[in-house]
């Protein structure tokens, strides 16, 4: 019989645990940097703690995909893949930023059902998913509705991420917003799903960037998509607008898309 939802959110919980004990025994501490091809950084923390997720997934689901970012793919024809992301917000992390988080999400045949945002350095964890309210520490979050555009607050991880017509873009929704504010990587999807902010919108990311999120918002009464409005899968898009009220996120597509 195939496990309910959330049952597999038990498994998840299970997963960050594990990794969470790798990931805080490196933190704060002397690490080698490595620069990956795409310029991004990456430290032996990453890769120890997807090892382990990878590990114990192989062993509980041997027939289920796996999408990580450091160890790549495997049966990605499979019904349902776990999508990891074992330090998302790797140069926070090696700052001795607390904001940084593990994401890992659930997919059944291509959509994200099941989504952990785990902060370690915190203790904070957003569990949530089809059919399952989304949690902050075991009590049910919600997000922010009714809000007006001139009133929402408005959060990305770096000014840097956007450039030429994105730049344009999201200048646009900025200038109609009450207050942008930048840093916080996937921290930014768990204040939008608690009802702190209105809007998380992000260029220049990979699916395990947004997989885990779109899951846990969606859950908690948000969405996220693309920047066209498309839904996310993986591969889909490198850019994404997540909002806790859907009439708002339909003001900041249009405005993303106007001519």
């Amino acid at each position: 019989m195939t496990e309910s939802i959330a049952e597999f959110a038990a498994f998840a919980e299970s997963l960050v645990d594990a990794s969470g004990k790798i990931i805080l025994g490196y933190w704060r501490q002397d690490l080698e940097v490595i620069d990956k091809a795409d310029e991004s950084p990456v430290t032996i923390a990453d890769r120890e703690a997807e090892a382990g997720i990878r590990a114990l997934i192989e062993a509980r689901y041997p027939d289920h995909g796996i999408a990580g970012e450091e160890f790549g793919r495997v049966r990605m024809d499979a019904e349902y893949i776990w999508s990891l992301d074992p330090v998302d917000g790797t140069k926070a992390f090696i700052s001795g930023s607390p904001l940084f988080g593990t994401l890992v999400a659930l997919l059944r045949n291509g959509a994200p059902v099941l989504g952990v945002v785990d902060i370690p350095a915190t203790g904070e964890r957003w569990i949530g998913g089809e059919g399952l309210a989304t949690t902050l520490k075991g009590k049910p979050v919600k997000t922010r509705t009714g809000r007006r555009l001139s009133e929402a607050t408005s959060g990305s991880t770096s000014p840097l991420m956007f450039t030429g017509e994105d730049m344009e873009r999201v200048a646009r929704v900025h200038d109609r917003i009450k207050l942008p504010i930048y840093g916080g990587d996937c921290y930014l999807h768990g204040m939008l799903a608690l009802g702190s902010i209105d809007l998380v919108i992000e260029a220049q990311l990979s699916d395990y960037d947004y997989l885990a999120p779109t899951a846990m918002i969606q859950a908690a009464g948000g969405i996220v998509t693309g920047w066209q409005g498309e839904p996310l899968g993986i591969e889909t898009t490198d850019r994404i607008v997540a909002a806790g009220d859907p009439k708002l996120h339909a003001e900041v597509i249009r405005l993303l898309n106007q001519a």
